[in-house]
């Protein structure tokens, strides 16, 4: 039987990882998770450079393309160092973030994910 694979786009913070794979494997029937990480991803995306965006748009494609990939998640999350802001400013990050990877047109479903103080898992955008 072949695995199913889904994609994170992620903060590097380890506390989010666990949380976000298991949040994966229940709600999306993933086996596995490819997770293309950089520090405070929701800014990143939403905030970073042309360059910076095709770059984690390249990665996405190598998930999609190896390992079939079919969903795609933008995480943000409490207690970011890299991006140290309020939870309303991390919502809108992750909003934003959402939309420039939807924009890129590829075959997979794309939602927004919060960690919260707790490691609980929360839908922002679909």
């Amino acid at each position: 039987m072949k695995k199913k694979f889904g994609t994170a786009l992620s903060c590097i913070d380890g506390r989010i990882q666990i949380p976000v794979i298991k949040w994966l494997q229940e709600n999306f029937e993933v086996d596995y998770v490819d997770l293309i990480t950089e520090p405070g991803m929701d800014k990143t995306l939403s905030q970073g450079q042309w360059v910076e965006n095709e770059r984690l748009r390249e990665k996405v494609i190598i998930s999609i393309t190896a390992h079939n990939s079919n969903i795609v998640a933008i995480v943000g999350h409490y207690d970011c160092a890299a991006n140290p802001v309020c939870d309303c400013k991390h919502f809108m990050d992750i909003a934003a973030s959402t939309h420039i990877v939807k924009s890129w047109g590829l075959p997979v479903r794309v939602v927004g994910l919060w960690v919260d103080e707790f490691w609980h898992v929360h839908v922002v955008s679909i």
